[in-house]
């Protein structure tokens, strides 16, 4: 299978090792409109072709599918392009900055009869993919707790390695909790209700670097992100935080290594070292790939992580009225 890959930022590198690894998967094309960056880009990752232009990309090469590893203010149309070329688009979270463009990204690939899958690789790590496999000894499951703690988004200068999260408008929850809501629907299903506070505790940046979110679900289960990027170690610990989950029958807890307890007896699984968080984007673009190929439904499509992103908006929502929000 031949893609593309737009953009060759920092993020995209973490794409490209996985797609390396991957032998029936030939990158053939980087796209980015900084030529110094799409050159810098090709030479550290063997990509034969570099281009400025996304048209020129797919007329010449006819790429299987597209990466889209820009910002997400670039992603609709990008994704109109590619779609518009019939290519299939494989799409880097956030998915956009509105909820109109993100649904707008769902109906031009289905109109135009192309798939749309969703880079969310959170729920991929194996340590959620562990908790997700041993929750029926969990009986009924009544709660979800993450706790996220990192120092990057202190001082003046903060996020070193993505230093334009500073001016994003909106931020913490945007950018990085959304990996936790995906993952809290991955294991506890869709989400009914919405309550969410949100502070900036750095006042060198634009966004919020501090949320407390509590989702309630369908299952009558209950989720409580508390998470800030002000009083954490750096580098932050893989998992980028600890969980607890609970039913009726016991508990399983995370540590900040991805380490799993039930009921403090430690649980053995498998726990890859290389890659991104254990792997994770390797077995995600993994399941992408065999989703193309087979035409199976793919667990990150364009039209179910939808409800990710209006939990997103939702806990923006909640913060500026005060109120709970219904989905």
């Amino acid at each position: 299978m031949k893609g593309a890959i737009i953009g060759g930022g920092f993020f995209a590198g973490f794409h490209m090792d996985a797609w390396q690894r991957m032998p029936d998967v030939e990158i053939v094309a980087v796209v980015d409109t900084d030529a110094g960056c799409a050159k810098e880009f090709a030479e550290k990752w063997s990509v034969p072709r570099i281009y400025g232009d996304v048209r020129e990309m797919i007329a010449l090469e006819r790429p299987d599918f597209v990466d889209i590893a820009t910002r997400p203010e670039a992603h609709l149309h990008l994704t109109a392009l590619a779609a518009a070329a019939k290519t299939n688009v494989i799409c880097q979270k956030p998915m956009a900055p509105t909820w109109e463009e993100s649904v707008a990204m769902v109906d031009v690939c289905r109109e135009n009869g192309v798939r749309l899958l969703m880079h969310e690789n959170w729920r991929w790590q194996p340590w959620y993919r562990e908790i997700q496999r041993r929750l029926p000894d969990l009986g009924s499951v009544h709660y979800l707790g993450f706790r996220m703690r990192t120092g990057d988004g202190r001082g003046s200068m903060p996020y070193p390695t993505q230093p334009y999260f500073a001016q994003m408008p909106r931020l913490l929850i945007y950018e990085t909790l959304v990996h936790f809501i995906d993952t809290a629907r991955y294991l506890l299903g869709e989400i009914d209700t919405v309550h969410c506070q949100t502070q900036r505790l750095n006042p060198a940046i634009a966004g919020e670097d501090a949320a407390q979110i509590h989702l309630r679900f369908a299952i009558g289960a209950v989720a409580v992100i508390d998470a800030n990027r002000i009083n954490g170690k750096m580098p932050p610990p893989v998992a980028f935080g600890v969980a607890l989950i609970e039913g009726s029958k016991g508990r399983i807890s995370m540590s900040g290594e991805g380490d799993l307890r039930f009921d403090e007896v430690p649980i053995a699984f498998a726990k890859p070292t290389t890659g991104y968080k254990g792997d994770s984007i390797l077995a995600m673009q993994r399941h992408f790939v065999d989703c193309l190929r087979s035409g199976d439904r793919c667990e990150s499509e364009g039209s179910d992580y939808l409800a990710t992103v209006r939990t997103v908006f939702a806990c923006y929502e909640s913060a500026n009225l005060g109120e709970v929000v219904r989905l």
